[in-house]
């Protein structure tokens, strides 16, 4: 009779749970933060072609309708004012303003455990957009959004590991005052999610009384400034190279009360903007190193992100190609040229033309993704749930994304080599005198949950399992997963006496 190997103390009930146990922060194969860059698209040549154009395209044509408190701001630092109206920037005052833009911008959470320091090739991938439907898939149709909808998106956010931030993703049509859709939208994203939110304002004399609000969600003015955690996506450019007058006003009233700003600047190639992937990208370049200074010349060194945001035009038809490889080149180029100026940057990816999550919607959400990751974008906006060339917003896909958007930051954590990762002590042992396999070794036991990326909703079963299991769909599973989530109450809910207080000043319009 064969005697029996002794088992180890511990043995494989111990190693299991271990597996089970979760990984600290610096052992998981996937966070928030992660170094992309390894993609370059840009040589340093065409970079620099890109950048010198830009600044020929600042001094010689320059930007239109600035209000006139941007004039003032502007023309004081240095830029000049033509017959014509447009401010036009010298090459030596937007170099100078560059020196003075800060370099690292810290988006804060609301309760600090989610934190994004942008800077370098740090990526974060998130939410963003203001899509007008919601994607029914159980209806395969579409409808208006509403503020609920808003709410619930925020709360399905705040569980999600790999989707970092929640900037608003769409517009809530139920509520007709844009005064009271500002204020509202602040609140349901606020009550929704403790990670960084990013909003809009519709008018300038809307960023009081909402910044009155997020004063009091923080506990008060001193500690919102401390740690802002909302910023403002600020459209301040309408391309081709002209402000947008009234978002000028917001960002001058957003960066007075303390809330960081994108600079977001979104022409469509072959409309609002050259057709040429290299001309986007110039003329985005441009209109934002415009923004940079009128942020620096309100106050130096205000946290501003570069949101060079240039969209694909299918030109067959003038409809938005946002799923297409050509608006994936555009995001990737943009994050070299956030890196070239060593400046926090965004840009869109991530995004489907397709109106369901379907086939089309995975290769075209996972591409843009992918790409903008290896570039090393720091925010990547609209990654997750945005259809329909950003028209319609999807609960469900937003849901499946926290996979996608694992596996795209496994790909941006790359391959380490070392001696442990090379594995020669591992090939000696199990081929000179081992099991002739690798299955079951403690240290591929031991590296299984640092190493690799499991999906929750992507099925790896075999067809006879698959069958077995009664023929899972993947859109259904993700219609359970959010019913689950909303079922819970938001872990982001307000204190009851702070939530009575904001209601009594402002008409909110979500239930208590």
């Amino acid at each position: 009779m064969n005697e029996q190997t002794p088992r180890r103390s511990g043995g494989r009930a111990a190693r299991r749970a271990s597996r089970a146990a979760p990984l600290t922060e610096d052992l998981r194969p996937i966070r928030a933060g992660l170094e992309g860059g390894k993609y370059k698209p840009l040589t340093n040549a065409q970079i620099q072609r890109i950048h010198d154009t830009a600044l020929d395209a600042l001094e010689q044509v320059g930007l239109a309708d600035a209000p006139e408190s941007g004039v003032a701001y502007l023309t004081e630092a240095g830029a000049v004012q033509g017959e014509d109206g447009r401010i036009r920037f010298p090459r030596a005052l937007v170099e100078d303003m560059l020196a003075k833009a800060n370099r690292s911008v810290t988006l804060h959470s609301r309760d600090g455990q989610n934190d994004m320091e942008l800077s370098g090739t740090r990526v974060h991938y998130g939410t963003a957009g203001a899509a007008v439907h919601m994607v029914d898939v159980t209806g395969n149709e579409y409808r208006e959004s509403l503020l609920q909808d808003l709410h619930d998106a925020a709360r399905i956010v705040d569980v999600l590991d790999n989707v970092h931030f929640c900037q608003r993703p769409m517009v809530a049509r139920d509520i007709t005052d844009n005064l009271e859709m500002d204020l509202n939208t602040v609140y349901a994203a606020s009550c929704g999610t403790t990670k960084h939110i990013g909003t809009s304002f519709t008018e300038p004399h809307h960023v009081p009384p909402a910044l009155e609000m997020l004063y009091m969600i923080a506990g008060g003015e001193d500690k919102f400034r401390e740690r802002p955690f909302m910023s403002n996506s600020n459209c301040f450019v309408v391309p081709p190279m002209k402000f947008a007058t009234e978002s000028c006003q917001v960002m001058e009233e957003c960066i007075k009360g303390g809330m960081p700003v994108l600079l977001l600047s979104a022409g469509m190639a072959g409309a609002t903007a050259p057709s040429t992937v290299a001309g986007a990208i110039v003329q985005a370049t441009a209109e934002c190193l415009g923004g940079l200074v009128y942020v620096n010349a309100v106050k130096e060194g205000h946290p501003a992100i570069f949101g060079t945001w240039p969209f694909g035009l299918d030109l067959r038809t003038g409809a938005m190609s946002i799923g297409s490889g050509e608006q994936a080149l555009l995001t990737a180029g943009c994050a070299q040229m956030h890196q070239f100026y060593g400046v926090p940057g965004g840009a869109a990816a991530g995004a489907s033309d397709s109106k369901m999550p379907d086939m089309q919607a995975g290769w075209e959400q996972m591409c843009s993704n992918v790409m903008a990751g290896l570039s090393g974008l720091n925010m990547i906006y609209e990654a997750a749930g945005m259809h329909a060339s950003l028209l319609g917003f999807c609960h469900e896909s937003l849901i499946l994304a926290d996979d996608l958007i694992g596996q795209a930051l496994r790909c941006v954590r790359g391959i380490e080599v070392d001696d442990e990762t090379l594995a020669l002590d591992q090939i000696k042992a199990v081929c000179m005198g081992g099991p002739g396999h690798y299955l079951g070794t403690d240290q591929t036991l031991g590296r299984m949950q640092r190493d690799h990326v499991y999906p929750t909703f992507g099925d790896r079963t075999s067809p006879k399992e698959w069958a077995e299991n009664g023929k899972p769909d993947l859109i259904e599973k993700a219609v359970a997963r959010k019913e689950a989530i909303l079922a819970e109450r938001s872990a982001a809910r307000f204190d009851p006496a702070l939530d009575a207080a904001i209601r009594a000043k402002f008409n909110i319009h979500l239930s208590a």
